[in-house]
């Protein structure tokens, strides 16, 4: 993750992120089919943007850092393919409905 971080940056007050992995088995190990498997709503930050700017033009911070967990919205965020990877997802920050600790 840190090298796709290094690599990509967002803008302003948008978010990168990597949404986690969909359960593939149920615990007593039976493989579940996609089909059954949930949406996932939560995900790991990747990259941050510097933040929106107020009307001083000065940046206003972004609450949330890199490695810190996510809870998504079921709609929304642009996904996006990196390291042949499609997993990755911008948010807007002030879409993200909370940081998971």
């Amino acid at each position: 993750m840190a090298s796709i971080a290094t690599k990509f940056r967002p803008l302003f007050d948008r978010v990168l992120v990597k949404r986690l992995d969909a359960v593939k088995q149920s615990k007593g190990g039976i493989m579940l089919p996609e089909s059954a498997s949930k949406k996932i709503l939560e995900a790991t930050v990747v990259a941050v943007g510097p933040g929106a700017r107020n009307q001083d033009g000065k940046p206003i911070p972004v609450d949330v850092k890199v490695g810190d967990r996510v809870l998504l919205p079921e709609y929304g965020g642009t996904k996006i393919q990196l390291d042949d990877d499609d997993s990755y997802t911008i948010f807007k920050e002030s879409e993200l409905l909370a940081k998971v600790e």
